[in-house]
C-alpha cells in the first residue's frame, strides 16, 4: 500500500503483520485545523492516541481562522483531498453535507455515546438527522470582565447587561495612561471575525441580515445603532490597532491586564481564570452578552468547531478513529487530568456540566450553558427571518458576502468611511450579490 503525504510525494509504506496472517498498512492523516490553545492541547496531547494506534500517523496544517477557511473551502469544493480531517463550523456542516462534500458518521462505537451531546449542538453538526461532524468544542458569545477593576471604578456589571450599562462600565475602567482599555472586541474583517461580532450585536439590538423576502437590511434603524455603538466603544474605550485584532489578539490582551471587558466566544473563559495562563486569573467575572434595553435577545452564538471527513478523503476510517477520539469523554477526562478541570473542552456533552469537579473548577459554566442554550437557531433575531443562523446566515453565500461586509465594516473603524457610508455599501454590495445567486 502507498502512503500520501502532501508536498512530500508518494512513500511505500511497511506492512505490519497482526495474527493469524492478518496485514494492516500504516496510514498518515492529515489534519486542517484552527490556530487556537484547545488545539495546541490536542496536539500536545495525541501522543496518547498514538500508543492506542501506532498505525495511524497525524500530519498537523494548523492555520489562522481566515486561511484555514480559504484552505479548507478550495480543497473541499474541488475535491482535492489534501486533508483527510477538516476543522469546521456549524455554519458549513449542513451546507458542505447538503452537497456531498463530507462523509456522514453513522458508524460510531457505542462507547462514543452520541446521546451525550448536548441537542442543539448535536443537530447543528448535522444534516437530516445525521451526524456530518464531531463537535471538538462549542461555545457561545459572553461578557468577561475584570471585577478588581470594576469595583475600583465603582461599576457593577449584572448578569444580563445592556449597551448602555456595558458602555458606562468601559468608560470607567478605561485607563490608558496605565495601559488598560475599557473594552476589547472583534476589529479583524472576516465573515467569522468582525461579522460575526456585528451580526450578533444587532441581533441583541432586534436587527436581522433579511427580512422574508430576502432583502438585506442594513439601511434599518437597527443595524444603524448597532454599528453607531461599535464604533463608540472600539475608538473611545478600545486599545489601538484594533481593527487588526481577533480572538487570539483580544484573549493576549486580557490575559496579560490591558483589557478590563471582552465580549467574545465563552472558549476563552478557560484560559482567562487560568493563575498559570493569565495575569489576574482570580478577579475575571462572566455575564451574558449585552443587549438592549427592551430587547428581548442577547445576541448569544452558537458556534462549534466540529472534525469532518472530507468526502475525498482517501484515509477516512484512520480519519475518522481519530475524531472519535479526541471528542469522546475520555479524551475529556484525558485534558481533565493533565490540565484540569477548568480545560475540558466545552460546551458538547451533557454529561461535563454535570459534574462537580468541572462546574467547581469552572466559575464560566453556568453561563456558558444558560447562553448555548439561549440559542434558537430558527429565530436568531425577534423579528421574523427566512434563514437558519446566529452570528451567521446558513447559506452558501453568507461566507463571501459576509467577509465582503467585514471589510467594510473595518473601513468604518479605521476611519476611511463613515458609518452610514459603510451601511450603505453593505447594502449595495450584498443586495447586488444576492440577486447574481438567485434570491
Amino acid at each position: 500500500m502507498t502512503l500520501r503525504m502532501p508536498h512530500l510525494g508518494l512513500v511505500t509504506t511497511a506492512l505490519v503483520l497482526l495474527g493469524a496472517g492478518m496485514a494492516s498498512a500504516e496510514e498518515t492523516i492529515t489534519i486542517a485545523t484552527v490556530n487556537n490553545a484547545d488545539v495546541t492541547r490536542m496536539q500536545r496531547l495525541t501522543g496518547v492516541f498514538n500508543k492506542e494506534h501506532p498505525d495511524i500517523h497525524i500530519n498537523w496544517v494548523v492555520l489562522e481562522e481566515n486561511l484555514l477557511r480559504q484552505r479548507v473551502t478550495q480543497d473541499i469544493a474541488t475535491n482535492g483531498g489534501q486533508f483527510d480531517v477538516v476543522t469546521i463550523g456549524n455554519y458549513e456542516v449542513p451546507i458542505w453535507a447538503k452537497q456531498g462534500w463530507l462523509k456522514p458518521l453513522d458508524d460510531l462505537p457505542a462507547s462514543y455515546d452520541v446521546n451525550d451531546l448536548i441537542p442543539s449542538v448535536a443537530a447543528s453538526a448535522s444534516y437530516e438527522d445525521k451526524l456530518y461532524g464531531l463537535p471538538f468544542y462549542a461555545e457561545s458569545s459572553i461578557t468577561m470582565y475584570r471585577t478588581d477593576l470594576a469595583k475600583k471604578a465603582g461599576v457593577t456589571i449584572p448578569e444580563k447587561p445592556t449597551w448602555a450599562e456595558i458602555t458606562a462600565a468601559a468608560k470607567a475602567m478605561n485607563d490608558p495612561s496605565a495601559g488598560v482599555y475599557g473594552i476589547c472586541l472583534r476589529g479583524k474583517p472576516g465573515w467569522g471575525i468582525n461579522t460575526s461580532f456585528l451580526t450578533s450585536m444587532t441581533n441583541s439590538y432586534g436587527g436581522r441580515w433579511f427580512d422574508m423576502d430576502w432583502k438585506p437590511q442594513f439601511d434599518s434603524p437597527e443595524w444603524k445603532e448597532a454599528l453607531d455603538k461599535y464604533l463608540e466603544l472600539m475608538k473611545n474605550y478600545g486599545p489601538p490597532g484594533a481593527v487588526g485584532n481577533e480572538f487570539n489578539d483580544n484573549l493576549a490582551l486580557f490575559e496579560t491586564g490591558k483589557c478590563a471587558i471582552w465580549i467574545d466566544a465563552s472558549v476563552g473563559a478557560s484560559v482567562i481564570t487560568d493563575p498559570k495562563e493569565a495575569k489576574f486569573a482570580k478577579d475575571v467575572g462572566f455575564a451574558r452578552f449585552p443587549h438592549k434595553d427592551g430587547v428581548d435577545n442577547y445576541g448569544s452564538w452558537l458556534w462549534a468547531w466540529t472534525l469532518s471527513v472530507p468526502a475525498s478523503s482517501k484515509h477516512a476510517q484512520a480519519a475518522e478513529t481519530f475524531i472519535s477520539w479526541v471528542t469522546s469523554k475520555d479524551y475529556t477526562d484525558l485534558v481533565a487530568r493533565e490540565d484540569g478541570w477548568g480545560h475540558a473542552p466545552p460546551g458538547t456533552r451533557q454529561s461535563l456540566y454535570a459534574n462537580p469537579e468541572y462546574r467547581k473548577s469552572a466559575p464560566f459554566a453556568d453561563v456558558t450553558l444558560d447562553s448555548i442554550k439561549a440559542v434558537d437557531v430558527k429565530h436568531p433575531s425577534v423579528q421574523d427571518v427566512p434563514y437558519l443562523g446566529t452570528q451567521w446566515v446558513g447559506i452558501p453565500e453568507f461566507q463571501g458576502i459576509g467577509t465582503a461586509v467585514g471589510q467594510v465594516f473595518s473601513s468604518a473603524l479605521s476611519g476611511q468611511i463613515t458609518a452610514e457610508q459603510a451601511l450603505s455599501q453593505a447594502q449595495t454590495l450584498t443586495e447586488r450579490e444576492m440577486k447574481r445567486a438567485g434570491y
